[in-house]
């Protein structure tokens, strides 16, 4: 017998309109960080969709303040 404590909640997945919104970065900035290694790049959730975790987003913006304040 198995309960639903067992199972870890599954991470929530933020496509790039949401990230846009959460980050307040335009597309072309999230595509040009994410070639040049100054954003985080999504994971493939589909065929043809991609998605960003979203505790990685949150540590990405996390960091970014921790410098912002130093």
């Amino acid at each position: 017998m198995t309960t639903q404590n067992q199972y870890a909640p599954l991470e929530r997945m933020l496509r790039r309109p949401e990230v846009e919104q959460v980050t307040g970065m335009a597309r072309t900035t999230i595509y040009d960080g994410m070639a040049n290694g100054t954003f985080p790049k999504p994971v493939k959730i589909g065929a043809r969709a991609v998605a960003w975790p979203e505790s990685v987003i949150r540590q990405w913006i996390a960091e970014r303040m921790g410098g912002s304040r130093a």
